[in-house]
């Protein structure tokens, strides 16, 4: 990975903003949400949503592990990829936020997605998921978070995202590794969701490749224009415009944190709009465009006050699980994933698992006021 030197923080900003703005204006359009596509399968046995996903899993590892590959970014340095595997914080974290989005009528992403469409009750869950993910990282709950889960881990002899495990083998390089668990891992998730003539369909491609692409092209923002060799004022390795300092792609739950951080110091010159916060504005600001142009902004509040404890805990929830586990289902299902960080996957089984929990508690729960 050479030295670019070409971008600033604002420019690093502005393209996240953008990528924001096209994921937020399709995901609006293609309804893309996980805990819908969970929900679809759990309630009807629909799986398109859940492809859609998985298609667009696969879009980002191949995209990612293809620019890695050509030397244009190093994935080995972002939060993900780190050689200490906290197995029961990312658990613990999965469930936590998979139960939330649950409560909430979605994950982090919809949320920016319903608040761009005049969803009320989304403005509330974003208000509640950033001070969660806030004391999450540096208030109450990260003493929690630090004294009771971060500690259960195991330190691997190298990073934990597959080619480097399997180059530590001699099996393989670990270039050659990276060909083989993008095609194999990429190739097979491509495979089941377009296998189904029904998923083929202009929606659902389009939300899947965009999403995908997105991904990817965050990596590249951060990962590659955002790479100085040697910064000025500290003579090391950076990365500019990221909150973590690393190269980061789409997330949504330190963003959120982040972002009520900002409003509140703006005057502070030290705090500044990252790429991750910007790229949550963005997905606000595209569903927005969308919906206004499509004839389908409109106003919705909460049904009544139980509907309103519901997506407050779920904000919460999602908060302290999402930072928990190094991301949602978009900074860990997709972003975390197209790394192939073992951290990622176990985020990612443990969120679904969370959700699917839930979810059959609630349709238990009808039943039995039903009957």
């Amino acid at each position: 990975m050479t030295d670019t030197s070409i971008a600033s923080p604002t420019l690093i900003a502005w393209l996240g903003f953008g990528l924001g703005a096209i994921f937020g204006a399709v995901g609006n359009r293609t309804s893309f949400c996980t805990m819908g596509a969970v929900s679809d399968i759990v309630a009807m046995g629909d799986w398109n949503r859940m492809r859609m996903w998985l298609l667009a899993i696969a879009v980002a590892i191949l995209g990612s592990q293809a620019l890695q590959f050509g030397g244009m970014i190093d994935l080995g340095k972002s939060i993900y990829t780190a050689p200490r595997l906290n197995w029961l914080s990312i658990v613990a974290g999965g469930l936590c936020f998979g139960i939330g989005m649950t409560l909430a009528s979605g994950c982090g992403t919809k949320t920016l997605i319903r608040i761009g469409g005049g969803n009320l009750k989304s403005l509330v869950v974003f208000v509640f998921l950033a001070i969660s993910a806030y004391m999450t990282l540096k208030g109450l709950f990260a003493v929690w978070r630090l004294k009771a889960l971060d500690p259960v881990g195991v330190t691997l002899p190298t990073n934990q995202d597959l080619p480097s495990l399997v180059a530590i083998t001699g099996a393989a390089t670990r270039p050659q590794a990276m060909v083989a668990g993008a095609l194999l891992v990429g190739g097979a998730l491509a495979a089941f969701a377009l296998i189904r003539a029904e998923f083929r369909r202009f929606d659902y491609l389009l939300g899947a490749l965009t999403t995908g692409l997105v991904i990817v092209a965050g990596w590249y923002v951060t990962g590659h224009l955002g790479y100085v060799a040697e910064h000025p004022e500290t003579l090391q390795e950076a990365f500019v415009g990221t909150n973590s300092g690393r190269a980061e792609s789409l997330t949504f739950v330190a963003p959120y944190a982040y972002t009520i951080e900002l409003l509140m110091l703006w005057s502070d010159a030290s705090k500044s709009v990252t790429f991750g916060v910007a790229a949550a504005l963005g997905v606000i600001a595209g569903s927005a465009v969308y919906a206004v142009g499509s004839g389908n902004f409109r106003l919705e509040s909460f049904r009544d006050p139980n509907d309103m404890l519901r997506h407050i805990a779920g904000g919460v929830l999602m908060g302290f699980g999402g930072v928990s586990a190094l991301g949602c289902t978009i900074g860990q299902g997709i972003t975390g994933i197209s790394t192939l960080a073992l951290g990622s996957m176990l985020a990612l089984v443990s969120i679904i698992a969370g959700c699917v929990a839930a979810l059959k508690f609630e349709l238990w729960r009808l039943e039995r006021q039903q009957n």
